[in-house]
C-alpha cells in the first residue's frame, strides 16, 4: 500500500482514538460493516474521499486534517497558484490536488483529479456520498457513470449532480483526463 493511503489510515485511527468512538461508531456513521471499516483504518484498503467526506463532517473535523496531516488556519482567503496545491496520489489511476486545503471552515472541497486511463473493459468503481459535486473536463475524455446512467463528458463539459447517487468514472480513448471536483 503507497505511503499516503497508510498515513491517512493513520490519522483515521488516531482521530477515533481521540474522540473515544469505537471501529462500530465510525462504521455506523460511514453506513458500512465494521470489517470494511477496519480495512481502512488498517491501510490495507483506500478510503474513498466521499467516505472521508462523511466521517469528517460527523465529528466535525476538517477532512484535510485528515488527507494531509495538516489544520487549516485561513479564514479570509486561500490562494492556489496554477499548478500548486496540495497534492495526494491515492492509488495509481487517480491523484487529487487540493485547491482550498488550506481554508478553514469550507462549505466545499475544490479539488483538481487526474485518472490515469485503463483498458477498456475495466469496470467503473462506483460510489456515493451525502450532499453535491460538481465537475468541469479540463482536458480528456471522461466516462462518468450515475445512477446506472453512462454520460461522456469532452473538455469544457460539466456536471453538477446529487453525489448521493452511485456514481464513477474512467478516463477514455487511451489519455489522462483532469477535471476540476467541487464535492459539496
Amino acid at each position: 500500500m503507497n505511503d499516503q493511503i497508510e498515513q491517512i489510515a493513520q490519522r483515521l485511527k488516531g482521530l477515533r482514538d481521540a474522540l473515544d468512538a469505537s471501529i462500530e461508531d465510525f462504521a455506523k456513521t460511514a453506513g458500512i460493516s465494521k470489517e470494511e471499516y477496519e480495512s481502512y483504518e488498517s491501510g490495507k484498503k483506500d478510503i474513498s474521499i466521499s467516505l472521508l467526506q462523511s466521517i469528517c463532517k460527523q465529528y466535525g473535523v476538517e477532512m484535510t486534517a485528515i488527507l494531509f496531516g495538516d489544520e487549516p488556519h485561513v479564514e479570509s482567503y486561500y490562494l492556489t497558484r496554477a499548478g500548486q496545491g496540495i497534492a495526494m496520489e491515492r492509488t495509481k489511476a487517480y491523484k487529487y490536488n487540493s485547491l482550498g486545503a488550506g481554508f478553514k471552515n469550507r462549505k466545499a472541497d475544490p479539488f483538481i483529479v487526474t485518472v490515469e486511463p485503463k483498458p477498456e473493459d475495466t469496470s467503473i468503481h462506483l460510489n456515493s456520498h451525502a450532499g453535491q459535486e460538481f465537475n468541469m473536463v479540463l482536458e480528456g475524455t471522461l466516462q462518468l457513470t450515475i445512477n446506472g446512467k453512462d454520460l461522456i463528458l469532452h473538455e469544457g463539459d460539466s456536471i453538477y449532480f446529487n453525489s448521493g447517487l452511485e456514481h464513477g468514472m474512467k478516463a477514455l480513448n487511451g489519455k489522462t483526463v483532469k477535471f476540476l471536483a467541487v464535492i459539496l
